[in-house]
């Protein structure tokens, strides 16, 4: 009888699941080695790929549960430290790991979020110079985004008062790490951008971790900021922390003192200022007047202020050669005018008929007072009258 056992491929594939999964040391190990074939599901949210290393692979799978709890994105090629349990997938029947920690080797997760974030962000364009608001120089209104509590927002407010106390302070209350931080801060900025008085803002906080001041590693934040029409100052941390918050805003202060000083002047400074212009406009004005003193001075001497009948005769003199001149060319206009007309009057003369009867000749008229001029216009005994220079003559035609 034959004696050997037939199992399907299921089973078998189960039965190995079991003895894995019932190993104590395979059910939380850590292994070592470089992403290939990662994919990112972007409908589930999982995270398939393998690990390999000079001779061997090992295929992997994180579950979104836990692949949204990771800081950073996976890579091809990167190599990562994976924490999780070995099992059996019984459909392929191969084993794999079932990942549910993966950080980077060589450096944090959270610092490889931050410089795979940073180098993203600027590809996208959103630290360039040419987007960068200038501070205001005489800003009225400063908008603090921060702990209300704390040394860095006391620092900010007493260095702002001591240099520019004419400036109003306004505190937004911000948390400025921990879940919900990263909202509460892009809210600050909306706020204080939606208040058309506000000038600058102030984002930031003191010192701490990168874990502290994750918050300020925000991509939401950054393109809030981005998109913000005030000028932001970022004021995170100390001077050898960095944060995408400061490359994204307008100007980086490298603590919360320093953004105080940079978004106000000193007031001494400016009264020094003042002081200058001051003494400059006086000198001004005593070079001036010393100009124009002199200058009347040399109007003051002239002949004409010293003697003042110096005037009075010149224009007596004036007025004679005036007169003198009016005079000839009124002659000259009357004479002219004469001779125009004699000229005239001979030529009427010339015409006048009166003067042409003078030399013997006579106007025959009819009776009616016609004029005649030529013989067929009478007749036999027609009255005719005949004036002469010297009078008139009645006759009859014969």
């Amino acid at each position: 009888m034959d004696q050997r056992v037939m199992l399907t491929v299921s089973q078998l594939n189960d039965y190995v699941k079991s003895l894995i999964d019932s190993s104590t040391f395979l059910s939380h190990v850590y292994v070592k080695g470089e992403i290939s074939n990662f994919t990112n599901h972007y409908k589930t949210g999982h995270f398939y790929f393998s690990l390999k290393d000079e001779k061997s692979l090992l295929k992997a799978v994180m579950f979104q549960s836990y692949a949204s709890r990771i800081k950073f994105v996976p890579e091809n090629n990167m190599q990562v430290l994976v924490g999780g349990r070995i099992s059996v997938f019984p459909r392929d029947g191969v084993y794999q790991l079932y990942a549910e920690t993966m950080e980077p080797l060589g450096k944090g997760a959270l610092y490889a979020a931050f410089e795979q974030m940073k180098a993203r962000l600027e590809s996208e364009g959103y630290f360039r110079a040419e987007h960068k608001k200038s501070i205001p120089r005489y800003p009225k209104r400063i908008g603090i985004v921060t702990s209300p509590i704390g040394a860095a927002v006391a620092d900010m407010k007493n260095i702002i008062s001591r240099r520019y106390p004419i400036a109003e302070i306004h505190i937004y209350p911000a948390l400025v790490q921990g879940e919900g931080a990263a909202a509460d801060l892009c809210e600050g900025i909306k706020y204080f951008d939606g208040d058309k008085d506000t000038d600058v803002i102030i984002i930031g906080r003191g010192g701490g971790s990168i874990e502290d001041l994750w918050a300020f590693n925000d991509e939401v934040l950054a393109k809030t900021i981005y998109n913000c029409k005030t000028p932001v100052i970022s004021a995170v941390g100390h001077e050898t922390d960095y944060t995408i918050c400061d490359f994204v805003s307008d100007l980086r202060a490298p603590t919360p003192s320093a953004a105080a000083e940079l978004a106000v002047p000193d007031k001494s400074d400016i009264l020094f200022y003042l002081s200058g212009i001051g003494s400059h406009l006086t000198s001004l004005v005593s070079g001036m007047t010393a100009a124009k003193s002199a200058e009347l001075e040399g109007i003051a001497d002239k002949k004409c202020f010293k003697s003042p009948s110096f005037m009075t005769d010149r224009l007596s003199e004036e007025l004679a050669s005036l007169d003198r001149r009016i005079s000839q060319s009124t002659g000259h206009i009357v004479s002219m005018s004469g001779e125009s007309l004699r000229g005239v009057s001979a030529r009427l003369a010339a015409l006048n008929p009166m003067n042409v009867l003078a030399r013997g000749y006579a106007a025959v008229f009819d009776k009616d007072g016609k004029v005649i001029s030529s013989v067929k216009a009478v007749k036999s005994d027609d009255d005719i009258s005949l004036r002469l220079a010297d009078g008139e003559i009645k006759a009859k035609v014969i």
